[in-house]
């Protein structure tokens, strides 16, 4: 319409601070959990608590955007890890554990969510979309390179590596990343 101003997209310098905010709190979730204080994850980005504030108003809204970003994030190493590591079953191995990684934040998603169930589904949803074709990826590519047997399903072997990282965060002595290098060891074709 005339006399209406156009619509901008965000500054470079808008989007790398948001990148970098992201990258940041998924880094602290990780080791902290989704209740890490906002300064922890504003040091570790370089910037100010205003400005992680300025972009993600609440902790749930935070936490939902690293959430949609560990799953781009994810999505995309697949992929990339096809084409850059010798082995399709490597490849499996690096991407599961950038998969526990995501998991570890995705275990206190629905408490920073609270009672927004709807938003936890979608979100539920969204990860199904964008993850299980990536994994059937890399299973298939393994399969065919003869290194695992057949079988599995990707979201069979996702539950199970989900299911072996509960209770990692409440008990020290529990090592999920030992327990899913178990279950990978065994989808390898015996020679």
């Amino acid at each position: 319409m005339p006399g209406e101003a156009p619509v901008r997209g965000k500054r470079a310098d808008a989007v790398r601070n948001q990148q970098a905010l992201l990258a940041a709190a998924a880094a602290v979730f990780v080791t902290s959990g989704v209740e890490a204080p906002i300064r922890e994850i504003a040091a570790r980005a370089g910037v100010g608590i205003g400005t992680i504030y300025r972009h993600f108003p609440t902790r749930a809204d935070l936490v939902v955007a690293v959430y949609r970003h560990q799953v781009e994030a994810c999505a995309a190493a697949g992929p990339a890890l096809l084409a850059s590591v010798d082995s399709p079953f490597a490849a499996l191995q690096q991407w599961v554990d950038l998969f526990i990684d995501f998991l570890v934040t995705k275990h206190g998603l629905a408490n920073a969510l609270r009672s927004d169930t709807g938003g936890f589904d979608a979100l539920h949803t969204y990860f199904l979309d964008h993850l299980v074709p990536v994994c059937a990826q890399l299973l298939d590519a393994a399969v065919d390179a003869g290194e695992i047997t057949p079988g599995t399903g990707a979201l069979e072997l996702m539950r199970g590596i989900g299911n072996l990282c509960i209770g990692g965060d409440t008990d020290p002595r529990y090592d999920p990343r030992r327990l899913v290098a178990l279950l990978l060891r065994g989808l390898e074709r015996q020679r």
